[in-house]
């Protein structure tokens, strides 16, 4: 099935079922009013709100209204917790590579993951809020799952079984931060603002054949002032499942129902002028650095620059049929003014 939360003045909005083709959407108020409700009492809610997903298909929703992707929110506006893993090490070759260092050989069996602030995500439609464009403003397009419960130690087949809802995530760096934080040896923190969700949320079963060892098999479709940029397939190249990536962060803690693991930027091996640009007949990038990464390698300095304000990002993933699965995460970058 497929769920959303609408904005409703509240902090955690209101959780609606999608139809399938997200053309249409039912409130469930007596079913369950938020989805991080619906996650907390997932055996009992999940079937109820299938039944729904049915009714929402098959057209006999009793109130049923026209889904505009505009007025969601996150699929969680705020969660217990965020964490986001680096499961392409095609991605931290590049950026070793970049600065002639070598990879780990830790990084091939141990996962990287950092934790990221939770408490305020941002929409799909929203800004990419800034206050400076010299902070090197870059997306990064991944796909992210939804975790149940989670015990402490859990292997990567009890991880799997926890996994109760994928969707896609524009995890926004501020590169030029990245350093002298990452020289202080205690990890991310100015660096990593609000991250951005697609408007849907959808149950692994809604995946079929394309979600398969616990591994998104699509290609993630990224466009840059709406021009072509990337199009990875999101199986391939993954070191590290989503199931691997869920039992890694519970190896030492449990993990509540709502917590959000990503799997990093997504990132296909690839040879050829600038690694190899959709221009070039390659599948492109799911983030700036990656392109700046391959042009300091090939001609020793970055040439592309970092998001400036009024650029767009567009990050969607259509099925075999070329029908949207999660709606488009669609933000413009935009000057940081106080909410008032």
């Amino acid at each position: 099935m497929k769920l959303a939360t609408l904005k409703d003045g509240s902090r955690d909005g209101r959780l609606v079922v999608v139809s399938r083709d997200l053309k249409h959407y039912q409130h469930v108020p007596k079913i369950s009013a938020t989805l991080q409700h619906a996650l907390d009492n997932w055996e009992l809610v999940a079937p109820r709100l299938e039944d729904v997903y049915a009714a929402v298909n098959s057209g006999d929703a009793v109130d049923a209204k026209p889904f505009d992707q505009q007025y969601c929110h996150s699929p969680l506006p705020r969660a217990y917790q965020w964490a986001d893993g680096s499961a392409y090490i095609n991605h931290v070759e590049l950026v070793r590579k970049a600065r002639n260092a070598e990879v780990p050989a830790s990084f091939y069996t141990d996962p990287l993951m950092y934790q990221g602030g939770s408490d305020s995500f941002v929409g799909p439609r929203d800004p990419i809020y800034a206050l400076s464009e010299d902070w090197g403003i870059d997306l990064e397009a991944e796909v992210a799952v939804i975790t149940g419960d989670v015990p402490m130690g859990a292997t990567p087949q009890d991880a799997a079984k926890a996994i109760r809802l994928v969707m896609l995530v524009n995890d926004v760096s501020l590169r030029n931060l990245i350093p002298n934080e990452l020289a202080k040896g205690f990890g991310f923190f100015q660096s990593k603002p609000a991250s951005a969700f697609s408007p849907v949320a959808v149950t692994p079963d809604e995946l079929g054949a394309d979600w398969a060892d616990s591994k998104l098999h699509l290609p993630l479709l990224v466009e840059l002032n709406k021009q072509p940029f990337g199009k990875p397939n999101a199986g391939e190249d993954m070191t590290f499942s989503f199931a691997q990536l869920v039992a890694h962060a519970a190896s030492t803690r449990e993990l509540g129902a709502g917590t959000i693991i990503g799997s990093g930027t997504v990132s296909n091996k690839q040879g050829g002028l600038h690694g190899s640009s959709i221009a070039n007949g390659g599948v492109g990038y799911c983030c700036l650095a990656e392109v700046r990464m391959y042009e300091t390698i090939e001609t020793g300095k970055p040439q592309t620059s970092f998001l400036k304000f009024g650029d767009s990002v567009r990050i969607e993933m259509n099925d075999k049929h070329g029908n949207s699965i999660f709606g488009a995460i669609d933000q413009v970058v935009a000057h940081y003014k106080e909410r008032r």
